[in-house]
């Protein structure tokens, strides 16, 4: 086999080619400083205001409400750590799900040291939670309610509308409503104001973006306390000198994946979403038919990320499949890519009621716009080379059928 094929866009994408010569030109000519009075730096100015239209358009927002921030992790940082901080104690209590990214789940294990006091609701066996547990545990000093759009690992779709109908019911001193959607963001259809979501965090490297560049939607008339201080650039509520070539490649991103939207036929964004189940059900009977004992993580089908596929191949080290099929020019991961030097078994599978060995012996596939049919074929192919070679070394007691 010659190239590769590259199956871990969870974990990041190639960027666009238009984005590499926006960042590029930005570099080289884009280089004075917004903040600055004098025409390069209203030029840039301008040039981010555009950037930041591109990305509310994909959020059904308006541009002033959002803010530009390092990334997706520094955007659940500063929602969770943000709202907390605005209610200064009054309403310590938060919840979230047990298969939440670690930007979340970890932020607010700090908040927990400063006096928050954290539910943390379970999910069903493919990964859902149920919209009405979480509003069982909603209190009246419940501050913030913080569920993810799509399971970065297993690709579940979380019922969000349904949430957030459910806590604008509560009326005016109902909880915020936060949503990591960085693994949804501009794939999946986002609406803001359907979702009655008050803050939203994004990412741009997973939309073919660059690297080090977020966002974080914040619904006008919702309070939070900065992360970061300094000099009140982001209006006030993130300072430090703006990522141009950042926030400029983040605005081309959001630019090309806008244009699917007025495409008609295999294009289109429905035709990319279509071509990539196809894809999703080629992989899964592709696995499936060379390792019947394979299970499947997630939905079979139906609310599922298209682009996501999470399989155990129980008697195997997960670890150990990824580098025998890097051997073969296919890159695929373990898991969540934050933690997957963490020789640790998955937390989000453990959460779905699996064992610490299935949870070890994970693999991700995840997909692209620039996937092939082509590609599924190399990956279907090269794993079967791989689980032959490994067979040998499988643990003889989970052997089952081959």
């Amino acid at each position: 086999m010659s190239g590769i094929v590259y199956l871990d866009n969870s974990s990041t994408t190639r960027p666009f080619p238009e984005v590499v010569a926006t960042v590029a030109e930005a570099l080289q000519s884009g280089y004075g400083n917004p903040s600055s009075l004098h025409r390069l730096g209203e030029e840039v100015s301008k040039r981010i205001e555009s950037a930041r239209k591109n990305v509310a358009s994909l959020l059904g927002a308006a541009p002033e409400e959002v803010f530009f921030t390092s990334g997706g992790t520094e955007s659940n940082n500063w929602a969770l750590f943000g709202t907390y901080r605005f209610f200064g104690g009054k309403r310590p209590h938060i919840i979230t799900t047990a298969v939440e990214h670690p930007s979340v789940l970890e932020t607010l294990s700090a908040l927990k040291r400063e006096g928050a006091h954290v539910t943390v609701v379970k999910v069903d066996r493919s990964g859902f939670v149920s919209p009405e547990e979480i509003k069982g545990h909603i209190r009246d000093d419940t501050a913030l309610v913080s569920v993810m759009y799509v399971q970065n690992e297993i690709g579940t779709v979380e019922p969000i509308k349904e949430i957030g109908a459910i806590i604008a019911e509560l009326g005016p001193r109902r909880p915020r409503f936060h949503v990591d959607a960085v693994q949804g963001f501009a794939r999946l259809p986002i609406d803001v104001k359907e979702w009655n979501a008050d803050l939203v965090s994004v990412s741009a490297h997973k939309i073919h973006g660059p690297k080090g560049v977020g966002a974080l939607y914040v619904r006008k008339g919702v309070e939070i306390r900065p992360l970061i201080y300094g000099g009140g650039q982001e209006g006030g509520m993130r300072s430090g000198t703006e990522n141009v070539p950042g926030i400029l490649g983040f605005g081309k991103a959001c630019e090309i994946w806008l244009s699917d939207r007025t495409t008609t036929g295999p294009e289109s964004a429905n035709g990319l979403m279509e071509r990539l189940l196809k894809l999703r059900r080629k992989l899964i009977d592709g696995v499936r038919r060379i390792f019947p004992d394979a299970i499947l993580h997630g939905p079979e089908d139906g609310n599922v990320a298209p682009y996501i596929v999470h399989f155990a191949f129980p008697g195997f080290r997960g670890e150990t499949i990824l580098h025998a099929l890097e051997a073969r020019g296919v890159f695929v991961s373990t898991g969540s890519a934050c933690s997957s030097h963490h020789p640790k078994p998955s937390p989000v599978i453990l959460a779905l009621g699996r064992s610490e060995a299935e949870a070890l012996s994970s693999i991700r596939f995840s997909m692209s716009r620039f996937t092939t049919d082509e590609e599924i074929d190399r990956a279907i192919e090269a794993l079967e080379d791989a689980l032959r070679e490994l067979l040998p070394w499988r643990q003889p007691a989970e052997r089952g059928r081959r």
